[in-house]
């Protein structure tokens, strides 16, 4: 499989991954043949990048560290707990914890995988998919810092609701009050579920606050904020980042990987950067790159530690055929003077 942005496939390519909507049905199978029309469609429902069928790297697969079918189901789950909350009744903590206690099994067991957050987004499911992996990516870096089990649930518990209260009204005649805001409705709504801890709340309170004190909703400083909840930020942000941005595009990976870094020790904590751009693949299994030495390949491996520096297909071409080309690997981490100056997606 190849990932590309959408308005660089070619008609009659066929997809590489389903894409779902967010109760989990499958909207568009893997294997479909994309014409003009469906295409149109995916962009009209926001969709910006998908996985095709390659047969240069049809033998690829992309690892996940928590897999599709946790996933969808985990944005099912939360579409209907927010629901709930919409309509004044509380979350259904039992299957929220459900699909939270699956999530920290598979980052348990697949902890030493990099990080690839190219799931595909519509505007009916960016909201849950994005709780999602900010909720994957803070249990990967809870389990990179130690935490025992009762904190990774807490951690991810936060972080998989730290959003609710963008999808809560604001009270009548209060709209402009600073209670009103996301991460304060957010804190209400957690609080009334007695299930539901202090901390795991106060992420969703916090989730916005900077260490030099330029965040909100309380301005608080490095020691004020919960240590998890600055977990929570770099996840959040990391996330944001890579989805829709004001030209929309997000950031790739790399990019936004550079913009955290420079960030760190300003807003970030640099102990909690430190691990998790040792966790994130800067350059995902799928995407298409061209090296320094002026070749073009495609992303077909990973090291863990070391994710700046992938394994690339290269294709040669030996004919006038398209198809007749030689295939060599090249192992970044090995060929030290070789380096990726472009995504080509």
């Amino acid at each position: 499989m190849r990932y590309t942005l959408i308005d660089n496939v070619q008609q009659g390519e066929r997809l590489g991954k389903h894409i779902f909507a967010s109760d989990g049905r499958i909207l568009l199978q893997s294997g479909a043949q994309l014409t003009v029309g469906i295409l149109s469609r995916l962009r009209h429902m926001g969709v910006q990048a998908i996985y095709i069928k390659d047969e240069r790297v049809e033998d690829i697969e992309v690892e996940e560290v928590v897999s599709e079918s946790v996933k969808r189901s985990t944005i099912a789950t939360l579409k209907d707990s927010f629901h709930f909350v919409q309509s004044g009744k509380n979350i259904d903590f039992q299957s929220i914890q459900k699909s939270i206690t699956s999530i920290i099994d598979e980052v348990l067991m697949n902890h030493q995988t990099l990080l690839s957050l190219t799931d595909i987004r519509t505007e009916d499911n960016e909201l849950f998919i994005h709780s999602v992996n900010v909720c994957i990516i803070s249990t990967i870096l809870g389990v990179k810092v130690g935490l025992d089990r009762t904190k990774l649930q807490e951690l991810a518990t936060g972080a998989l609701l730290h959003d609710i209260g963008k999808i809560l009204p604001s009270e009548k005649g209060k709209e402009d009050d600073v209670e009103n805001d996301h991460t304060w409705k957010g804190f209400n709504a957690l609080r009334k579920n007695k299930e539901i801890s202090t901390l795991s709340a106060h992420i969703a309170l916090t989730h916005h606050e900077h260490i030099d004190g330029s965040g909100y909703p309380r301005q608080l400083k490095d020691e004020e904020i919960h240590y998890l909840s600055k977990v929570v930020a770099i996840a959040n942000t990391y996330d944001r980042l890579i989805s829709k941005g004001e030209d929309n595009r997000g950031l790739y990976p790399h990019e936004a990987c550079e913009h955290l870094l420079a960030l760190t020790n300003v807003q970030f904590s640099h102990p909690i950067m430190w691990r998790f751009l040792r966790a994130v693949a800067f350059y995902p299994t799928g995407s298409q790159v061209k090296l320094s030495t002026n070749e073009t390949g495609i992303v077909v491996g990973q090291h863990t530690g070391l994710p700046q520096r992938p394994i690339i297909r290269v294709f040669e071409m030996t004919g006038s055929d398209s198809g007749d080309y030689d295939v060599k690997h090249i192992d970044l981490a090995k060929e030290t003077t070789v380096f990726i100056e472009k995504v080509l997606m």
